[in-house]
């Protein structure tokens, strides 16, 4: 039993640091920085807010008819994931930063299981769709402990909270349009101000932070910093291993790779489960009529630019700017098609390798 692309709502959820405005800009809507600078994609994952917990959305995506993805497909988990359980393995964001997020890690698979009990961990990859420049600086990631680094000196400087000290101590990486980097659980990192970019991840918000304060001053509860799991154990999730800033550059940023072309257009991978076996986001760039086969994966898809139609074999629907889908395994093939004399461009992401 097959089942139709639907249209998902664009849950906004409260984080720590500000920024959203380029988010706004993008659904062509009037707005601000404040503290809802992330839209949740294709999401069966609740955020992790301790302490405001009751701020704006949970992060679960809805259906048109209000119904939480989640609870839809644990209704016929074989129906729209082709599996027997309701875990679709992956969470897709839109972040904008105003401000520089606070130095943080997440855990890897092992350190999840350990301290989480989770079985994922919350490996992420950054796809910069737009930038701005703040205060002058350009915009940036840091990514990586520069060598030299050990828990007991983190820690020290944790605890004076010398946050200079603290970001010299990581790789910093002016970013562009079109970048994209891997960021692995256990290492360190922290999204630099004046970036507009597409994160996939594993479906959890488990956010070791090492500030006490955001830069625009926010402060941040205790429990946003060690996630529950005490200030003793919470360095236990950082990986101190020794990279060069090339061997970072050569692992964790990501090139661009061509797996289709057509009359219709083209799809780029991304990232793909060459660089990790948790997920895999494409871009297909759509310049005419264009048919995306049939695959016994469920997807989602999310419209960066431009307006036309899905077509599928239940019928078809109008899609533009901003609209996001889920696919459900068996849906077959799916066509679309940009409007006369318009392009569009469509993020495609799956969720983990099924031969991993």
């Amino acid at each position: 039993m097959s089942a139709s692309p639907m249209k998902l709502d664009n849950p906004r959820v409260w984080r720590t640091y500000l920024g959203g405005k380029l988010l706004d800009a993008f659904h062509e809507k009037d707005g601000d920085d404040g503290h809802f600078p992330e839209e949740w994609i294709m999401s069966v994952t609740k955020a992790r807010n301790p302490g405001h917990e009751n701020e704006g959305s949970d992060g679960l995506s809805r259906t048109e008819n209000g119904q939480t993805l989640r609870a839809l497909i644990e209704s016929d988990p074989e129906k729209y994931l082709c599996k027997p359980t309701a875990d679709t393995g992956v969470l897709v964001k839109l972040l904008d930063s105003a401000e520089r997020l606070g130095i943080q890690v997440h855990p890897n698979r092992e350190k999840a299981k350990a301290l989480f009990n989770s079985d994922y961990g919350k490996t992420e990859c950054w796809y910069i769709l737009g930038t701005r420049t703040i205060g002058g600086e350009k915009p940036c990631v840091y990514l990586g402990f520069k060598k030299g680094m050990t828990k007991e000196k983190w820690r020290e400087l944790f605890e004076k909270q010398d946050i200079p000290a603290m970001l010299d101590s990581l790789e910093r990486f002016e970013v562009k349009e079109g970048d994209t980097i891997l960021v692995e659980g256990g290492v360190p990192h922290a999204i630099g101000a004046g970036c507009f970019l597409c994160e996939i991840q594993e479906p959890t918000d488990f956010t070791i932070r090492t500030e006490r304060k955001t830069p625009s001053g926010f402060m941040i509860d205790e429990r946003l910093c060690h996630q529950g799991i005490g200030f003793e154990k919470m360095f236990d999730v950082f990986d101190y291993s020794e990279m060069s800033r090339e061997e970072i550059i050569n692992k964790y940023h990501v090139k661009p790779k061509t797996v289709l072309e057509c009359s219709g257009g083209r799809i780029v991978s991304r990232v793909g489960y060459d660089k990790t076996p948790y997920f895999s986001l494409e871009e297909i760039e759509a310049t005419g009529e264009m048919t995306l086969s049939a695959t016994d994966k469920f997807y989602g898809l999310y419209v960066i630019g431009g307006t036309g139609k899905l077509v599928c074999a239940d019928g078809k629907m109008n899609i533009e700017k901003g609209d996001q889908l889920f696919v459900p395994s068996g849906a077959g093939d799916i066509t679309v098609i940009p409007k006369q004399n318009e392009n569009l461009r469509i993020m495609r992401f799956f969720g983990p390798d099924a031969k991993k």
